[in-house]
């Protein structure tokens, strides 16, 4: 196995009886042990409406971050272009890139805003099949998001996150803008420059997120982007994700050849017990969000035991327990080398929530020292993967119509 760089995908989850500003101080204090430990990439999610998750803006957080850090790569996991337009995610970014030039990598991704009836990077028509990969990685049978998307509170929250009347716009052409905005070669349909002060010539890598073979994998891959693909949150489609990504791949003037990142929900502990017995509390919190209430407040493990569940609970979150990878930090990185394995991605993104955040800072030090015993130095950020070329041309972020 080549090197593989490990980074870090921050929920800024809030534990029960704690509260948001305990959770951004617990999450800025992570990225600095994450700086010091050596993970290539640290990224902050958006999500809303969610009781127990503060990540709402990870511009915002990425700002506080990056001033209390030195050199770890931060990023967003995703931006949600759905409710968001391609200038004000350009100029957002250009801020803190003023500031901290040449640390920040812009994730973006489809949700937020868009109209019920589409997954979560298209239609969910595309088949997966159940079962295991080649080498036993375990590929649960898909989870219909069907029952989120008709939500009310799904509703409230396109409602909310959308001025009134708006559309999202079309998701390939988002995209384009935001090249060429970055490279400062945008032109409007008939003919007018625009130039984004700051965000122009900013010092970022673009990445796009997705969890099936679908419209954002081809985004990246037709683009020449880097792509993220997930396996925690849709750990059944994560083969034809990165199988579609790099069949719609073009050489670009970002990518020489495909780049694939991958996630995973991880939670290490000395031994198998003590990692199982702080695991307790996550089946609870994902079913909080399957069942569309929004991310409850992470129980502790007395909490979480004291829930009832039914068999309808168990099925609501089988793919994602089942797919969490928990124990020893041998045990966990053989799991992880197996994801990369199937995957062949280029480096790993990890996710771990704990009650305590002491638990939730020890797992990513146990995983680190296991990572680096195996050989694999802590990180060499995905930059340096390709060959360096020049910034696009016009014709190369030439918005497609």
């Amino acid at each position: 196995m080549t090197d593989i760089p490990l980074g870090i995908l921050d929920l800024v989850p809030i534990s029960s009886g704690s509260t948001a500003a305990d959770a951004l101080h617990h999450s800025i204090d992570l990225a600095r042990q994450a700086e010091r430990l050596g993970y290539a990439r640290y990224w902050f999610a958006e999500h809303h409406l969610n009781p127990g998750v503060a990540g709402t803006s990870p511009a915002v957080v990425l700002a506080l971050t990056a001033a209390a850090t030195t050199t770890i790569r931060l990023g967003s996991g995703a931006v949600q272009l759905g409710h968001r337009t391609a200038l004000s995610t350009v100029e957002e970014f250009g801020l803190i890139d003023a500031l901290h030039p040449g640390r920040l990598d812009l994730g973006l991704g489809r949700s937020g805003g868009r109209p019920p009836g589409e997954g979560a990077t298209g239609p969910e028509t595309t088949p997966a099949a159940a079962g295991h990969a080649p080498n036993g990685l375990l590929i649960p049978p898909r989870f219909s998001f069907a029952h989120l998307l008709a939500s009310p509170r799904v509703a409230l929250q396109r409602k909310l996150l959308l001025l009134p009347n708006a559309e999202s716009q079309d998701y390939a052409q988002q995209i384009d803008d935001i090249l060429a905005l970055l490279a400062g070669t945008y032109r409007s349909a008939d003919g007018l420059e625009a130039h984004a002060v700051p965000g122009e010539g900013a010092d970022v890598d673009v990445w796009i997120l997705g969890s099936s073979g679908g419209t954002s994998a081809e985004v990246a891959g037709a683009r020449g982007l880097r792509f993220a693909a997930n396996y925690h949150v849709s750990p059944a489609t994560v083969l034809e994700a990165v199988d579609g990504y790099r069949s719609f791949f073009k050489p670009s003037a970002f990518l020489d050849r495909p780049y694939v990142s991958v996630s995973a929900d991880v939670l290490v502990a000395e031994d198998d017990a003590t990692a199982r017995e702080l695991a307790t509390g996550y089946d609870l919190w994902v079913r909080s969000i399957r069942t569309a209430e929004g991310a409850i407040e992470y129980p502790t493990p007395d909490q979480a035991r004291a829930h009832p569940w039914s068999d309808e609970d168990r099925a609501l979150v089988r793919d994602r327990v089942d797919t969490r990878f928990v124990g020893s930090p041998g045990r966990v990185a053989d799991r992880l080398e197996q994801l990369q394995e199937a995957t062949e991605a280029d480096e790993l993104l990890i996710t771990t929530i704990t009650h305590g955040h002491a638990d939730r800072v020890r797992s990513y030090e146990l995983l680190a020292e296991e990572w680096r015993r195996r050989g694999h130095t802590s990180g060499t950020p995905a930059r340096e993967a390709a060959t360096p070329v020049p910034a696009p041309s016009e014709a190369a972020v030439t918005p497609a119509r």
